[in-house]
């Protein structure tokens, strides 16, 4: 019953030429993707001096890439997981051959990160073999009267072996060179989300790349940590990958950040800020503080909960806090309560912050934020365990995982909650396994910024990149230190006017996301 995974075969046929192709050089390795002796274009233009734009494509579609019906399997919690034990697999397996069906039962390995063994995740099973998506789609009902649903999958995903294609997009600042200045930009508030393109239009930006992972729109920015321009719009989840971006492009580097927020009264009650700028008792991508549940630790994707949470609000948050139960207090530019309200929800004051609450926070707050009392909220940043120098000159953006540390493969899958709690492997599997799109970030040892745009979920265009193979690429690069950023839809590339560069991969074309980072031109 079991068949061993499908293996990628090299087509002899030859990708079309580019216009103006440029031949990688000895100094340019050929990306690390599929077997060696794939052909390989790279274009490189300059967007203004000390930026370069460089366009890469390698490899090209395999006819043994096919797509195939993915059957959704049982396990504790989660009745449609994509990936199971291998009992499991095979009582499925077993189960739809009963129903007439011809399944396949395959095993799924995963390689070998920093803080997590090489070693089989887990079995996925897989029914058919189809030349196109709509084919496969007409055999869905066959699974479902089978009692499974299943959803379809196209092979050159799988992180396997393959031939790509690959397109990627590289932008390359020299900050020796560079007459601007590299920021984080949110657009306008927090509470809503701009498209890349949008971004660099408005702002008369040489170029610009999506950044950080975000709420939904309207409640609120990064789910994880995000310090604008200085002022901290985003708390840490506990110890994930940030990138630390001055303004003047030199000296960027990345890290793994938490941060230390904590509320004094002024008859000198004290306890722990929570948050900022988010909605309370929801913490997205978890690592939160004070007894969060289900865990404390990073979970990349997950919001876990907590029913008793201060969090600060500020301007930038937008022109109103969050309305629901519990309490707020309203804070001047000094740190004076110069309201408590025994609800959620109201102006945000310019130059001061509100303060909310909720559950046993609630209680606290309407104990020491008496009017005409003052609250002080500490906020740091840590890198451990020193604080981080913020400055108007500073941003941070918090993603993950990290990619390349001191010039090698480095993937930190566990610390930066790529593996989760449970027993559920769907995550794991979809996101770090298979090839997704990607936006990456990173440094050369000559200071340089590296900001890429891998295209995926595009078949026979650009199949995207699995975690490994993200590190890989960045290190080919040249990256000494690289990190992921948001990817999947959110990734995008765009330069001067809001021309895109590369090809989102949602079917409604680019999304709106919470930040970018832009190349201003002029020092400023």
């Amino acid at each position: 019953m079991r068949r061993p995974l499908l293996a990628a075969a090299l087509s002899a046929a030859a990708l079309a030429a580019l216009a103006a192709p440029a031949t990688a050089s000895p100094r340019t390795p050929a990306l690390p993707l599929g077997p060696s002796g794939l052909h390989e274009q790279r274009e490189t233009r300059s967007l203004a001096p000390g930026v370069t734009l460089t366009t890469i494509v390698r490899g090209e579609k395999s006819a043994a890439d096919v797509w195939t019906l993915h059957v959704r399997l049982p396990v504790p919690g989660n009745a449609s997981a994509v990936i199971a034990p291998e009992a499991a697999a095979e009582d499925a397996a077993r189960r739809l051959e009963a129903a007439g069906l011809q399944p396949r039962v395959e095993a799924v390995d995963g390689p070998r990160f920093a803080d997590v063994p090489a070693g089989r995740v887990g079995y996925v099973v897989r029914v058919g073999r189809y030349a196109t998506e709509a084919d496969a789609k007409k055999d869905l009902p066959a699974v479902t009267a089978a009692g499974f649903s299943a959803g379809t999958s196209y092979t050159a995903e799988d992180g396997t072996e393959a031939t790509g294609p690959w397109r990627l997009n590289v932008i390359t600042v020299d900050p020796k060179r560079f007459g601007g200045r590299v920021v984080s930009s949110v657009g306008g508030t927090l509470t809503a989300t701009d498209k890349v393109t949008d971004l660099v239009r408005d702002s008369g930006a040489v170029a610009g790349v999506n950044g950080t992972y975000f709420t939904s729109a309207g409640k609120g920015g990064s789910a994880g940590l995000h310090v604008l321009d200085g002022e901290l719009t985003s708390e840490a989840n506990n110890g994930r990958t940030a990138l630390i971006l001055p303004r003047s492009g030199r000296g960027v580097r990345i890290a793994q950040l938490g941060t230390d927020l904590r509320v004094r009264a002024q008859d000198r009650a004290a306890r722990e800020l929570d948050g900022v700028d988010r909605l309370p008792g929801l913490v997205d991508n978890c690592g939160g503080v004070g007894g969060d549940q289900p865990t404390e630790r990073p979970q990349h994707d997950v919001t876990c909960t907590d029913p008793d949470e201060l969090v600060a609000f500020t301007p930038v948050y937008g022109a109103s806090s969050p309305a629901g139960a519990g309490a707020e207090a309203v804070l001047d530019a000094s740190g004076r309560v110069t309201e408590l309200r025994d609800s959620r929800g109201t102006a945000i004051p310019a130059g001061g912050r509100t303060v909310q609450a909720i559950g046993t926070a609630a209680d606290w707050l309407r104990a020491h934020a008496r009017p005409g009392t003052r609250l002080a909220i500490s906020e740091r940043v840590l890198d451990g365990g020193r604080p981080v120098h913020l400055d108007s000159g500073t941003s941070i953006l918090g993603a993950g995982p990290q990619l390349v540390r001191d010039g090698r493969v480095w993937v930190d899958a566990y610390a930066d909650g790529l593996v989760h709690t449970g027993d559920d492997q769907s995550f794991y599997y979809n996101w770090v396994l298979r090839r997704n799109p990607r936006t990456m970030v990173g440094v050369d040892r000559q200071g340089r910024l590296l900001m890429v745009a891998a295209d995926g979920r595009a078949p026979g265009y650009s199949e995207g990149l699995s975690i490994e193979e993200a590190a890989k690429v960045m290190r080919s690069l040249g990256a000494v230190q690289a990190m992921n950023f948001d990817g999947g839809g959110s990734t995008t590339m765009a330069t001067a006017g809001g021309v895109l560069v590369n090809r989102p991969s949602d079917a409604t074309g680019e999304r709106s996301v919470g930040d970018g980072i832009l190349l201003l031109p002029g020092r400023g």
